[in-house]
């Protein structure tokens, strides 16, 4: 395949640290180009501890469409009080030599993102969002070498994409890379340990690991004998489940959970509730079989 690399890295100054004597050049000149993004912060700032690195993966993967300066207040007392900051974070945006748009404090991950796209106007996904897509095209399709290929690329251009790290777990746990994936998920920290699309990985992999353990069709034939001879045998109910999943019948598995649910909830502290929503998390939660699933359980749950 192509190298992706070329495409979709970030420029190298597209983060850089400024002060008073650069800021004409790194942001009111610069600016003329594409916006920037000027970040004041401060060491002593909790809450710029979790800005800045937001923004800094914000601006990275947007691939070259906008750039961040940071600005520490502490030694640029002067500028800031020009640009009347009173708290920090400040976050200001110049477009053409301007300001304009701007918050303070903290934002969440999401809120950045729209932030971004309000400055880069129509100019559609980034490199980086292409790539994960057609990373994500790969996977489906069963390419999993391409797309480690592409999700690997990913990462060398940017180390804290969640969705590339999750896209090469997948990879890995398709792979039968068991262990190399769990590596990989053992060593995140911080947000990128709870983004959805890495506990996405993190519950497929749980599931993978259930699937070596399942039992093969002779022990299915059994199972199934055990819940025809007595319909409450959850145990045989959620092994069954288990081994259904692993040859990819995952409509038969999800109604085997939901039939142990309707029959006794509280089963084994809830266990066929609890490995029905790790379902869900490996599925994805926008998945079709998830969504009609959740809808039943709920009937179940609140009837």
């Amino acid at each position: 395949m192509e190298p992706l690399i070329g495409e979709m890295s970030a420029p190298v100054d597209a983060v850089k640290d400024g002060d008073t004597a650069t800021f004409a050049a790194d942001v009111i000149e610069a600016s003329q180009e594409v916006p920037v993004i000027v970040d004041f912060w401060a060491p002593w700032c909790g809450p710029c501890k979790t800005l800045g690195p937001t923004i800094e993966k914000a601006v990275k993967a947007a691939g070259g469409q906008v750039k961040l300066v940071k600005i520490n207040v502490d030694e640029n007392q002067q500028l800031a009080q020009q640009l009347q900051v009173q708290s920090i974070p400040a976050v200001f945006a110049f477009k053409n030599g301007q300001p304009v748009d701007g918050f303070v404090g903290n934002q969440p991950e999401s809120q950045i993102n729209a932030f971004i796209q309000r400055l880069t106007g129509d100019a559609g996904p980034s490199p980086i969002e292409k790539a994960v897509q057609q990373g994500e095209a790969a996977l489906a399709a069963g390419e999993f070498d391409t797309a480690a290929e592409v999700f690997g690329q990913i990462l060398r251009a940017d180390a804290e994409n969640a969705a590339a790290i999750a896209g090469l777990c997948h990879c890995l746990i398709e792979s039968g890379d068991l262990d190399d994936a769990q590596a990989m998920l053992d060593g995140l920290e911080g947000n990128l340990a709870t983004d959805p699309a890495v506990q996405s990985a993190r519950a497929a992999l749980e599931l993978a690991a259930q699937s070596a353990d399942a039992g093969d069709v002779g022990e299915m034939a059994d199972f199934r004998a055990r819940i025809e001879a007595n319909a409450k045998d959850h145990e045989a109910r959620m092994e069954l489940s288990k081994a259904l999943l692993a040859v990819g019948s995952r409509e038969e598995a999800v109604d085997e959970l939901l039939e142990s649910i309707r029959l006794d909830r509280d089963w084994n502290e809830g266990a066929a509730r609890k490995q029905l929503l790790t379902l869900f998390e490996a599925f994805g939660q926008m998945d079709e079989l998830t969504v009609s699933a959740r809808r039943q359980l709920s009937s179940i749950l609140f009837s």
